[in-house]
């Protein structure tokens, strides 16, 4: 479980690049953040990573405030920034036993975790060459198995499906389900609103660092516009607030 509360950021003084934001991301749900460049998404799943403090406002994962147990809270969630390159003189295997090393996870159980899913992702006959020689895509896979690598409750994914080819794609959107089937979180932004359509049980739209909808795709058509598609639906909202 994700919450936010009364949560705010400003890069310059007087403009909110976050405004306010209360949200609670419930266990067992894949929830969208949607918003136009700019909007505070990124901005927003950095503060509740941890690598933005926020200005105002507090930030729970599974009960674990970010910034006064930021240890406890950091082993409940995997995280895929909205980049993959990173650690790039590192080889592949050595940046997942990094990470293995980090979460304390056994030598046996991260062998056995580390094959099983680069072999999902098709990137284990990769993984003694440097991430440096990696395409976008490759290096995108190699972030996604060092996030999922300890099996943490909340999955924190920041346009993750970006540089993925379509079978990936595909296996990640069956990895989200199965993950959110067992009762975890999964919290991820898109700019692709027919797979957030497809995938998720409810959707939050920010622009101009504000909330301005929570809810179900039903829930959205409800409120404002029926029989129509949630590219529509987004835009009507978004536009709004120009």
């Amino acid at each position: 479980m994700i919450q936010l509360e009364n949560v705010t950021k400003e890069y310059v003084k007087g403009k909110k690049s976050v405004d306010s934001l209360n949200l609670e991301i419930k266990n067992g749900e894949i929830f969208g953040f949607l918003g136009p460049n700019g909007a505070g998404k990124t901005t927003t799943i950095k503060m509740i990573t941890g690598i933005l403090n926020a200005d105002e406002g507090t930030i729970k994962i599974d009960n674990y405030d970010i910034e006064k147990n930021p240890l406890q809270a950091k082993k409940s969630f995997g995280y895929v920034p909205d980049s993959p390159d990173m650690f790039l003189r590192l080889k592949g295997i050595e940046y997942l036993k990094f990470l293995a090393d980090i979460y304390e996870i056994p030598t046996q159980e991260r062998k056995e975790k580390i094959e099983e899913i680069t072999k999902k992702f098709e990137i284990y006959e990769n993984l003694n060459n440097q991430m440096q020689s990696y395409s976008h895509g490759m290096r995108q896979k190699i972030v996604i198995c060092g996030a999922l690598l300890h099996n943490p409750n909340n999955w924190i994914l920041d346009e993750p499906m970006t540089g993925l080819d379509p079978k990936s794609s595909y296996d990640l959107k069956e990895m989200m389900r199965k993950h959110a089937k067992e009762g975890k979180t999964v919290f991820f932004s898109t700019h692709i609103l027919e797979v957030a359509e497809k995938l998720c049980d409810r959707v939050g739209i920010i622009n101009k660092g504000k909330l301005l909808f929570v809810g179900t795709f039903e829930e959205m058509k409800q409120k404002f516009k029926e029989n129509t598609s949630l590219e529509e639906l987004f835009l009507e909202i978004t536009e709004k607030e120009e």
